[in-house]
């Protein structure tokens, strides 16, 4: 059996205070006065070069004009240049407060993001195990364990993500999600069309029922696994094998509305029918890269010695088949919206492409070209540390795929990975790496009774 060795739990315990700190630093840092953010876009303006340099020319040029104006008509154009001047300051104080919105929403951002990647790569390992049951998979089962303890993060990550998104709306300003806005949603006549479902309340309780649908599932079939382990017949694989078939329907649908609650609707203008099996897709590839990781960590430890170079090559297919599918979804999501050229469609890809350029791009050659390349050969899925290299940057990918979905809406193009982003993802490292591993330890790492053990343990090819 595993045990969870003191310089691990060390590790993650230091991870969760770095991360704590990181956070709480980036929370306190985000409150800047109204006359710090006009010096801040005063700066960065300076900095623009030509195009500064041409803005100056314009108002130059814009002053004489008004001037010549001025002397030729008299007070009434110096009314009217008054007027104007006056309507440029409150164009540029009403610039400054929704700069000054985004900078606060920044660390409840990235908390959202972090915290949604480690939950997502829980419910991914949960649907593989799924499939692996309902299908009766016989080259699997020695992993089983692995994806038990992946899962048990679930619900703890799940609840934080529901709680981060509706403390936004409630102890924040409305920080993630400005469907949570009464003034927002009193001026707009598309989100007052959707409030019978983008409410609060309701928001919630469906977070709920997905959690409780998710973690109930986990639970029985963890029960019904390990009680195998001691049983004389195979009726808890038969209740495993009719509970995941069954749980598969709920999460298809769970997914996809999770999907649009927890992640699309942070653009409630916008939407895509494609979007539930976008981030299926990335949610499918990161849970399954983390169940090779762990799986090639605990076998170098000696604990998984029947896990050989079979059971790694099908792995780092499912990553590298899995990977090409995310990469179908996102060009079939961004090719025909952006073809179309529909306003209220292709807007969500313009903000992305002039703000976010190189994460939006550069997302793509981590999450498709980079896995295209490394894991084609069928020779290189055998080597534990070109997977290990594959799976490390897939993941990265996948949260820059994350980041792109949730800041653009969030904090516009004043966006930068910083001490909060990489804070939220070391806190939320250290919790996801003490449960995974501490559930891990909890029961033997080898099924014992399982029927298709010995299957999965003479699995060669």
């Amino acid at each position: 059996m595993y045990t969870l060795s003191n310089k691990l739990r060390t590790f993650s315990f230091a991870l969760i205070i770095l991360g704590f700190i990181g956070v709480v630093y980036g929370f306190m840092s985000s409150h800047k006065s109204l006359d710090e953010v006009k010096t801040m876009l005063a700066e960065d303006a300076a900095h623009h070069g030509v195009k500064q340099d041409d803005s100056q020319a314009i108002h130059i040029t814009e002053a004489h004009e008004t001037h010549a104006e001025a002397a030729a008509h008299g007070e009434e154009s110096q009314a009217e240049t008054a007027h104007a001047e006056g309507a440029d300051a409150h164009h540029g104080d009403a610039h400054a407060e929704h700069v000054q919105h985004q900078i606060a929403n920044r660390p409840w951002s990235a908390l959202y993001v972090a915290a949604f990647f480690f939950m997502m790569i829980a419910l991914g390992a949960l649907a593989f195990y799924a499939i692996q049951i309902a299908a009766q998979a016989g080259w699997s089962p020695l992993l089983f364990r692995v994806m038990e303890g992946i899962t048990a993060y679930l619900l703890p990550g799940a609840i934080i993500v529901l709680l981060i998104a509706v403390a936004s709306g409630t102890i924040g300003h409305y920080n993630i999600f400005i469907w949570m806005d009464p003034e927002v949603v009193a001026d707009d006549k598309l989100i007052q069309g959707k409030s019978s479902w983008l409410n609060i309340g309701w928001f919630a309780v469906r977070g709920l029922i997905y959690i409780a649908g998710w973690c109930t599932y986990r639970h029985f079939s963890r029960k019904f696994s390990l009680a195998q382990d001691l049983a004389d017949d195979n009726s808890n694989f038969k209740k495993n094998f009719r509970i995941s078939a069954a749980f598969l329907v709920f999460f298809i649908y769970s997914e996809s509305i999770m999907s649009w609650d927890w992640i699309m609707s942070v653009d409630p203008h916008w939407f895509s029918t494609l979007f539930g099996w976008y981030v299926f897709a990335s949610m499918f590839v990161s849970g399954i890269t983390v169940i090779t990781l762990i799986t090639i960590y605990l076998k170098s430890k000696g604990m998984l010695p029947s896990v050989n170079d079979s059971h790694i090559h099908d792995l780092a297919k499912f990553m590298f088949g899995l990977s090409v599918f995310w990469t179908y979804l996102w060009f079939s999501q961004f090719m025909l919206l952006w073809y179309s050229n529909i306003p209220e469609e292709v807007t969500y890809f313009i903000t992305r492409i002039e703000d976010y350029n190189l994460p939006f791009f550069g997302m793509v050659a981590l999450n498709f070209l980079f896995p295209l390349l490394i894991l084609m050969n069928s020779d290189y899925k055998r080597i534990p540390w070109f997977v290990v290299m594959a799976g490390v940057v897939i993941l990265f990918g996948h949260y820059i795929d994350i980041f792109n979905m949730i800041m653009p809406a969030t904090v516009g193009d004043q966006w930068f990975i910083g001490i909060p982003e990489i804070s939220s993802v070391l806190l939320f490292a250290g919790l996801f790496i003490f449960v995974v591993f501490t559930a891990i330890s909890k029961a033997p790492l080898v099924p014992k009774r399982h029927p298709l053990i010995e299957e999965s343990e003479h699995f060669h090819y």
